[in-house]
């Protein structure tokens, strides 16, 4: 059994014991979270929309920090303009536990 959740604006296939990186949720450590479901493929076939309104997916956050730097070079030709820049991302690190379709 697999889903297709929803979380930050992206969408992930997941099964039962998974780890996931998603955008940044606001939950502690140890918390439990629950996500969007778009989709589910059980034995019984593939269901979207409306057939898996009741679906669930259940997953504990193991951490919260920042990616890896990334650097963001600026420039515009012949006018001698630079800028130079770093950007870390903030994420959280998922396990899912329960797919309930």
């Amino acid at each position: 059994m697999y889903a297709i959740i929803e979380t930050g604006g992206k969408q992930y296939k997941v099964t039962n014991g998974d780890v996931i990186y998603v955008e940044k949720l606001d939950a502690e450590n140890d918390a439990t979270v629950e996500f969007k479901v778009v989709a589910a493929g059980t034995d019984d076939g593939f269901k979207t929309g409306a057939s898996v309104e009741g679906a669930k997916v259940t997953g504990k956050v193991l951490k919260t920090a920042k990616g890896k730097k990334i650097t963001v070079f600026t420039y515009k030709p012949k006018k001698s303009e630079k800028r130079k820049m770093g950007h870390r991302q903030f994420y959280t690190k998922v396990e899912i536990q329960s797919i309930e379709a």
